[in-house]
């Protein structure tokens, strides 16, 4: 295989969405398994909606997923500019040559007359479609023309005749008769070109080896092979991947959740978590694993297990995804990521000295066996943070309402106070032993315990939790909920 060469060309008019960071995964994983180059290119020809916050968020989301690009924005390359607003000149001039070549024409036909015409052709029961008028014009008709004040545009002379064939790695031969396909517009009479023309020129300059992007691009796709022929570039291969659509298999939108890269940062997803489950989004491995590291993808990715079918999107799987790397992840690097969403809830301020980050780094690790995203960690070890000031109430039906509920607990209270240290297993032992003298399951203690502790029902191991929540904040939960249950039910 050639020197492999891919892109992603975002457009900068929104955040980077869940379909584009896939189609930029799966050019990356491309070009990595090939020792090949990654490219970004920023397609910011649309002036009214590119602004620069899109911009930089999108590169910022580029960046947390770890997608590196080897040319671009920030990086430079050989081939540069990287944004299609700078190289403004480079499309004048390869337009200019198709005109002179007569491979394109001046088109003067104003916007209200060429709607005019559509409906006109589609009340006819024609497809609406430019007429070509302008094609033939002569000196003079482009003179008057131009005297009268209209604007041109450039479009480009599709034949009349025959097909254009896209080769496509994925859904095989996919023709288009050429009859079917207008002389589109190359250059807007604003002086900007147009996404089909920009993007051939662009990818002919850049030596892009495979397009690769998704299947709703496959209808521009003969366009742009007949702009490469005009040209006379040669063709690079295509393929286009799977749309990713909602589980009711409509069009993904914000009503099925969120949608870009950055809404799911701030709801605690981590970037291996969402990079596993795009990679999974119209790509399998042969033996249909789903958790893969980065490094296995790279080296296990191909375009012949791409699917041509519709990928469907799951957020349940992408959060139990997420929760599996939250677990199985190295702790430092999970506590410094859920610091933030501790502080977000008011739970932690400010900077943490070297002995409450160890503190800190405890709880999380107690705490993210039984969470799926980082926001759920904050909420899982509110508890360690502040005063417990309410009880589940199914459990208070279940274990403080018993008889004796209260007393027991200050016995265990004065058993725990008793002990000459305090940890999880010196904590256990006396629990236990507790038990055994008054004839109880280790259950018809241990569960009241938990509940007076943390006011919930669930969560880490009891002892666990009594170690990390300190002998004095134990002492003082049980006793406060005691007088709760001889106050509240009595």
């Amino acid at each position: 295989m050639e020197m492999v060469r891919v892109r992603f060309a975002p457009s900068p008019t929104g955040s980077l969405h869940i379909g584009g960071a896939r189609t930029a995964l799966f050019n990356w994983l491309f070009a990595r398994h090939h020792q090949g180059a990654f490219v970004l290119r920023i397609d910011d020809t649309d002036t009214e909606r590119s602004t620069e916050a899109s911009y930089k968020e999108i590169l910022a989301a580029m960046s947390w997923l770890g997608l590196d690009w080897d040319e671009g924005p920030e990086k430079g390359g050989q081939f540069g500019p990287y944004l299609q607003s700078q190289r403004l000149e480079i499309y004048r001039r390869e337009a200019e040559r198709l005109l002179n070549e007569g491979k394109a024409y001046l088109c003067y036909c104003a916007v209200e007359e060429l709607a005019e015409r559509r409906k006109k052709a589609q009340a006819e029961g024609r497809p609406p479609m430019y007429d070509r008028r302008c094609r033939y014009l002569t000196p003079a008709d482009r003179t008057r023309l131009e005297q009268e004040g209209r604007q041109p545009v450039v479009r480009l002379a599709v034949p009349a005749e025959g097909s254009t064939v896209v080769r496509d790695l994925i859904r095989g031969e996919v023709t288009f008769a050429n009859e079917t396909i207008d002389d589109f517009i190359i250059f807007k009479s604003n002086g900007m070109p147009t996404y089909n023309f920009a993007t051939v020129v662009d990818d002919h300059l850049m030596q892009i080896s495979h397009i690769i992007r998704a299947e709703e691009h496959l209808s521009n796709t003969p366009k742009q092979i007949l702009v490469y022929e005009a040209l006379g570039y040669d063709l690079p291969a295509f393929a286009h991947v799977p749309m990713i659509l909602a589980p009711d298999r409509s069009k993904l939108s914000k009503r099925h959740g969120a949608t870009s890269v950055e809404e799911y940062r701030d709801e605690g997803y981590l970037p291996e978590a969402i990079i596993n489950y795009l990679a999974l989004l119209g790509w399998s491995p042969e033996d249909e694993e789903e958790i893969m590291p980065l490094e296995e993808m790279v080296a296990r990715f191909s375009l012949e297990r791409v699917s041509k079918n519709a990928a469907i999107y799951d957020t349940k799987k992408l959060t139990w995804i997420n929760g599996h790397y939250l677990r199985e992840g190295d702790l430092d690097r999970v506590t410094r990521l859920a610091v933030p969403f501790l502080q977000a809830r008011g739970l932690l301020s400010g900077s943490l000295p070297p002995e409450e980050y160890n503190h800190v780094r405890g709880i999380v690790g107690a705490v993210r066996d039984r969470v799926k995203t980082l926001a759920e960690v904050a909420d899982a070890a509110s508890y360690f943070f502040t005063e417990v000031t309410s009880y589940d109430e199914k459990g208070v039906r279940k274990h403080f309402a018993k008889p004796g509920a209260a007393a027991l607990l200050e016995e265990a209270g004065e058993e725990l106070k008793a002990l000459p240290e305090f940890n999880a297993l010196m904590a256990e032992e006396a629990y236990r032993n507790l038990a055994e003298r008054k004839g109880l399951s280790t259950g018809q203690l241990f569960h009241p315990t938990r509940l007076a502790i943390s006011g919930r029902t669930m969560g880490p191991g009891l002892f666990e939790i009594m170690e990390l929540l300190g002998r004095e904040t134990v002492l003082e939960r049980l006793h406060r909920a005691a007088r709760w249950i001889r106050e509240n039910l009595a």
